[in-house]
């Protein structure tokens, strides 16, 4: 499916669809060693996910929902098809009401990845999302004009948080 976000539009699936997560690669023409990240409704939701440390809470406490990515330490939650040869994940809680609407009403994590096809420029305009994705996913979720600026990456899995890009999520 193809949901709205905070930042860029979202090309995801179940978390736990082992099928629909090797689509996702497929339809990004990505190998299993690109990480996907997945989006949680809330905070709380990250701790089943991964393993927050004290610090990286209290960062994280004031910059969610927003448009940031937080690298982590998986917990076994995570299915492997995730973490090919590592042992990280990639979370955000979006900012927005229809991603939220959607996380809710679904009930768990989402893969997010951005909407936008092999060696392309990240798409805003709803019609030139459904054309560039023509019949290859089962659901989108248009809620008008994206955005174009992707989200900001802090690393939380060493000793210091470390910006990996800087986005629109401001520091």
């Amino acid at each position: 499916m193809i949901y709205p976000t905070d930042s860029v539009y979202g090309l995801g699936c179940d978390l736990f669809n082992k099928h629909a997560v090797e689509r996702i690669y497929s339809l990004k023409g990505n190998d299993k060693r690109k990480l996907l990240s997945f989006i949680c409704p809330d905070l709380k939701s990250i701790s089943e996910y991964a393993y927050v440390s004290n610090p990286a809470y209290k960062v994280m406490r004031h910059l969610l929902p927003g448009p940031y990515t937080f690298i982590l330490n998986a917990s076994k939650q995570v299915p492997k098809i995730l973490l090919e040869k590592r042992k990280t994940v990639g979370i955000r809680v979006p900012d927005n009401t229809v991603c939220q609407a959607l996380l809710a009403e679904f009930g768990g994590p989402v893969i997010s990845t951005s909407a936008s096809p092999p060696n392309h420029d990240y798409l805003s305009d709803p019609d030139e999302i459904v054309a560039a994705f023509d019949r290859q996913v089962d659901l989108f979720l248009d809620s008008g004009p994206g955005g174009i600026e992707l989200s900001t990456i802090i690393d939380f899995t060493g000793d210091e948080p470390e910006v990996i890009r800087q986005g629109k999520g401001k520091l």
